[in-house]
């Protein structure tokens, strides 16, 4: 069915693709750390498998098998770009969706110890205080310096543990942090692992492998420049099939009937009902758009443009790493709503971030050296 939706060619070079993202036209956009402006290509090539879906389907192969043939299509790009077998991704509507069906997909006693940081979005928060409130769970919280784990602390947090999940790449400091080490020190201590790798896919090669990570969560909506809706979750062929979703459809699931059902072998397990695949065409169309730019020069360009940032902010007011390990620059502020407004009358998108007090700059290879250039005498001004 893709065959007979005509899609261009991806540009090959970040400079060509800033030239596809209409947001640049209005603003100076260093936000991709909160969702990154799709480009025209992406967005198209999700109206045109809306259009398809929805006018020529139902005269031709029919709505449910174009969309399950996507669904196909797309499970294999994505377990491509990340290093697994298809078996082993679902497709979910956001990292939040697939890190709580990790969560309902286990059997929780009261007692049970869930491991995370204190450096955790909420959606690596919020479904933890839930299983302590309802089911009687205990949530360890490992405490932080700066974006940086003492591994210690995490060995001694993680022992008799059930689950343990952590960010691949923290959203307030912009630090990676030693997965496939963190990875091992639970599994010695007989836990799970679920890593939360949103801020990762789209900065940086990703091959989930390597981590060695039980479970992996993410989306296409920051980095990749996806549109939002474009979730996806990675489960280990070794532990899927002893995993069982709270919630269950008929794409879960081999076949149904009255009396019975068997569940999907793998992550498809996890995939529930009718959803829109457009969101994930698109996010298919910005892994090719990644891949034929090359991620590790995505990466490069990245690292150049936030180190040209980290370098000229005072070292009291930087709090990422002096050499940043992602496109994520934070800098310490008074006020961060108010600072965030006052980038925002010099025409550029920053975040403002509520502990530490300060905001954050997400630089992607999209942005320009002038445009780093302009934060800084912005921030000079503000500071």
């Amino acid at each position: 069915m893709t065959d007979r939706i005509e899609t261009p060619e991806p540009p090959t070079s970040a400079a060509a693709l800033r030239e596809t993202i209409p947001a640049f036209e209005d603003v100076t956009y260093m936000n991709f750390g909160a969702s990154g402006p799709s480009p025209r290509p992406i967005v198209e090539a999700a109206e045109a498998f809306l259009e398809y879906h929805e006018f020529d389907a139902p005269s031709g192969e029919g709505m449910y098998p174009a969309a399950f043939e996507t669904y196909d299509d797309v499970r294999e790009t994505v377990a491509d770009f990340v290093g697994a077998e298809t078996t082993e991704i679902a497709l979910t509507q956001s990292t939040t969706d697939a890190i709580n069906r990790v969560a309902c997909a286990l059997e929780w006693e009261p007692g049970d110890a869930i491991v995370r940081t204190d450096m955790e979005h909420p959606a690596g928060i919020l479904p933890w205080e839930r299983l302590e409130r309802e089911r009687g769970a205990e949530v360890r919280v490992v405490e932080s310096d700066r974006g940086r784990l003492d591994l210690d602390a995490y060995r001694e947090a993680v022992r008799g543990a059930k689950l343990v999940a952590f960010s691949a790449l923290t959203w307030n400091y912009g630090t990676r942090l030693p997965v496939s080490e963190l990875v091992d020190i639970a599994h010695d201590a007989g836990a799970l692992v679920l890593v939360d790798a949103v801020q990762w896919p789209g900065q940086a090669p990703l091959d989930v492998t390597d981590w060695g990570a039980d479970a992996v969560a993410a989306a296409g909506h920051k980095w990749l420049l996806g549109t939002w809706g474009s979730g996806f979750l990675y489960v280990d062929e070794s532990v899927a099939d002893r995993l069982v979703p709270g919630p269950i459809g008929y794409r879960g699931v081999v076949e149904a009937t009255a009396e019975r059902y068997e569940l999907e072998p793998g992550a498809p397990r996890f995939e529930i009902g009718t959803i829109n695949p457009a969101p994930h065409v698109a996010l298919r169309t910005a892994i090719e758009t990644a891949e034929s730019i090359g991620v590790e020069r995505i990466e490069s360009e990245i690292q150049r443009l936030a180190s040209r940032l980290a370098d000229s902010v005072p070292d009291d007011r930087l709090l990422s790493p002096a050499e940043p390990e992602s496109g994520l620059v934070t800098i310490a502020v008074d006020d961060p709503e108010a600072a965030t407004e006052r980038v925002r009358e010099h025409g550029i998108v920053v975040r403002p971030l509520p502990a530490p007090d300060s905001i954050r700059a997400s630089v992607h290879a999209v942005n320009t050296a002038d445009e780093v250039d302009d934060l800084l005498d912005a921030l000079e001004r503000i500071l």
